[in-house]
């Protein structure tokens, strides 16, 4: 690692054949972008990365139902290597140089390129005006939120939009932060919610202390689907300078398989699904009043 910088990390999950060669290309982006930064990788073939230089490969066996909440894990992997971990999407891409001494990765805490005061988040339950979606996700995010003592409209309590952000060290605040997220974790799954990380990864913060703030996130220039067709219809962005990103995602994200392979992805998904679930179920027990009390 000597050529390296030690200041931080990229870092991902990517599980699966596709999300793995998603993360190769980000990983490439990050080489010409970032030529001295690391990029921290959990998966579960860690040998498809080996050929990639500033990939350091973890193998890891997920432990979230359908894997959203894992991200912890590899938070906890890169911090316990980096002071900064800028976590990001495997399916994302960087655009252009990264600089080495981003101000704000020098702020302890939690760093998001998008976050909002959970009350405003959930504005519209608040207003009568949600769809059952949302208000589901807003109920079991209040519950959880008065299980740790936490006032929900503290506007110190905040939901963090997970596809890009980044945790500093801050003397010891991120340890609590990622254990109160792995405590929080199955509470969400075991209520039916299972991409719900970023109203985990608010309210574990809030709980630990740890600080979390918007920023531009000035010197990460990249690449998102969703929000990249956002900023075209804005005019923000040109479809002829990202069409390539579009095109290279999608070759991978719908390369064809054959029925049988399909089929085998599918029932693997499944299997993993229900298997991850009833092993919740049971670790749950032994702190069945967090899990299974109605009581605040």
């Amino acid at each position: 690692m000597d050529k390296y910088n030690t200041k931080f990390c990229f870092c991902t999950l990517a599980f699966g054949k596709n999300y793995r060669k998603l993360a190769i290309l980000l990983a490439k982006d990050i080489e010409q972008y970032s030529p001295n930064t690391h990029f921290i990788v959990l998966t579960d073939y860690p040998q498809d990365f080996s050929a990639q230089a500033n990939i350091l490969a973890f193998k890891h066996k997920p432990k979230s139902a359908k894997l959203y909440h894992d991200k912890l894990f590899v938070v906890s992997q890169a911090l316990s290597m980096f002071n900064t971990c800028i976590y990001i999407d495997a399916d994302m891409r960087i655009l252009a140089p990264v600089p080495q001494d981003m101000a704000w990765i020098q702020s302890p805490g939690i760093t998001a390129r998008v976050c909002e005061v959970m009350a405003k988040k959930y504005a519209k339950v608040l207003n009568g005006k949600a769809n059952a979606r949302l208000a589901k996700r807003f109920a079991i995010t209040k519950k959880a939120a008065q299980k740790l003592a936490l006032n929900f409209e503290d506007k110190n309590v905040k939901f963090v939009y997970e596809y890009l952000f980044a945790v500093t060290r801050d003397s010891g605040k991120e340890i609590e932060f990622l254990k109160q997220w792995e405590i929080l974790a199955p509470y969400f799954e075991l209520n039916g919610v299972y991409d719900g990380e970023g109203n985990a990864i608010g309210l574990a913060a809030a709980k630990a202390g740890l600080p979390v703030r918007w920023s531009e996130m000035e010197g990460i220039s990249f690449f998102k689907d969703r929000t990249e067709l956002v900023r075209v219809k804005k005019g923000q962005s040109k479809m002829k300078d990202v069409a390539k990103y579009f095109e290279q995602q999608k070759m991978i994200e719908f390369s064809e398989n054959s029925l049988f392979e399909k089929l085998k992805i599918m029932l693997a998904k499944k299997v993993r699904f229900f298997y991850s679930l009833f092993r919740l179920r049971i670790s749950s027990l032994s702190n069945f009043d967090f899990y299974y009390s109605n009581r605040e």
